[in-house]
């Protein structure tokens, strides 16, 4: 058996994406111009697959306060904080971090991947149990491997379901601790904040939320979704990262829970990997600062979101369940999903692929993350170009003249019903009032 045979189903994935053109995996910018937009294949091309929600990559403020502190105090740090010890910049980040989230302590880690795998995997140990949503990200994944705790999963989204699994182990010693996230980063969906932690309150177990894509997206003062379901005291651990709002790289813990500065001593991601060089540490600083006072930002990115999401669902496109700064375009057919991702490649539009395993239900989806940076013309001109090349791919119908009628079906192969082009279109996505 060769070394690589295991690996024959994701060859054959990979073989059919190089197939039509492009891969996600070899696509390489020649120019990055700003948070929306660069060169690619010698093209100006909108980004919409960036997770840069607020635009943060080019702040002014936050260059300046990189470069002068990769001047001052060099490249990076060249080891962990265990062993060679912390910068300034390092505590007083997690000072900073703790005053935004309400929390008595934080950490940092090196990237938000690196956070769920520290934490979780530390938390959790022999004997307790880990309940984790269904849907959830690879790192939540990989950190439950980590861990030699018991991993439970439950249905997506699904507090009834968490209610029975919980209820199997409420006669069993050792500590459960639920792991949900805000806004899951494939389909753009929330979770039902309020629902879960009355489950986890009546069984007794401890809860920690994934705020990466909610951080600086939802809330009065970007606090995350815990801040829009006003229900920050009840949320045990909170983790997150800098690559998105952020926009930069690393990673956090959160917490009330007293003693969290023993996870240091007990966490292997944390103590064998080398800490946030100080450049990056400045810029999460300065960006973290302006979080809370970016309404306008915040406002700015709801809209893109309201406006993109309505114009795919409009043109008959089957999306994600919500509203969100994370519209994803659901196939069935991988080959389409890999031809339309090529087509829009071609005309200027970049957005993410992303294949199972690591979608929800096998869907093959076409991704895109919005950011406060883009203008409204250019999601308009991203609704344009994937209804062009939709129709042109049979993915969704073209227009009917005024009067007709026809029997379409749905990717997953359902009928939907007959449909008028002169009927009322469908009304806009509201927006909870408290996201902008």
């Amino acid at each position: 058996m060769a070394i690589f045979d295991k690996f024959q189903s994701l060859t054959d994935n990979h073989d059919l994406v190089k197939s039509f053109g492009q891969s996600p995996s070899s696509l390489q910018f020649e120019e990055i111009i700003s948070p929306t937009e660069a060169v690619l294949n010698g093209r100006r091309t909108i980004l919409l697959g960036t997770n840069n929600y607020l635009g943060m990559t080019f702040d002014e403020t936050c260059i300046e306060k990189g470069v002068a502190a990769l001047r001052e105090e060099g490249t990076g740090t060249t080891g962990s904080r265990i062993a060679n010890g912390s910068y300034n910049g390092h505590k007083a980040l997690e000072n900073e971090l703790a005053e935004f989230y309400g929390m008595k302590e934080a950490m940092l880690f090196s990237t938000g991947y690196m956070a769920n795998l520290g934490a979780i995997g530390t938390l959790a140990g022999r004997g307790d149990y880990l309940l984790i949503d269904a849907d959830s990200h690879a790192s939540i994944h990989d950190a439950c491997k980590l861990s030699d705790a018991e991993v439970i999963r439950f249905r997506h989204n699904d507090p009834v379901n968490l209610a029975k699994k919980l209820e199997r182990l409420a006669d069993k010693p050792g500590e459960k601790l639920v792991i949900i996230e805000s806004i899951y980063s494939m389909l753009g969906d929330t979770s039902p904040l309020k629902e879960m932690i009355a489950v986890k309150k009546k069984y007794g177990a401890s809860l920690l939320i994934d705020e990466a894509h909610s951080l600086g997206v939802m809330g009065a003062t970007g606090r995350g979704l815990c801040e829009l379901a006003g229900v920050g005291d009840d949320i045990d651990f909170i983790t997150g990262t800098f690559s998105k709002s952020v926009g930069t790289i690393g990673g956090f813990l959160v917490s009330n829970v007293p003693g969290l500065d023993i996870v240091r001593l007990a966490s292997r991601p944390y103590m064998f990997t080398a800490s946030l060089p100080p450049s990056v540490v400045a810029t999460a600083r300065a960006a973290l600062s302006k979080i809370p006072h970016a309404t306008e930002l915040r406002t700015k990115l709801w809209d893109n979101a309201t406006q993109l999401y309505a114009g795919l669902k409009n043109t008959g496109f089957d999306l994600g369940p919500q509203v969100s700064p994370i519209v994803a375009i659901r196939l069935s057919d991988p080959q389409k999903a890999v031809a339309l991702w090529n087509g829009l490649l071609d005309a200027g539009l970049y957005t993410n692929l992303a294949l199972p395993p690591a979608t929800p239900l096998g869907w093959y989806l076409l991704r895109s993350s919005i950011s406060a940076a883009h203008t409204s013309q250019q999601i308009a001109l991203a609704v344009e170009l994937c209804t062009r090349i939709g129709r042109e791919l049979g993915l969704i119908p073209c227009p009917l003249k005024t009067g007709a009628s026809v029997e379409m079906m749905n990717v997953g192969g359902t009928r939907k019903s007959a449909t008028k082009p002169d009927s009322k279109r469908t009304a806009e996505p509201k927006k909870p009032a408290a996201q902008a």
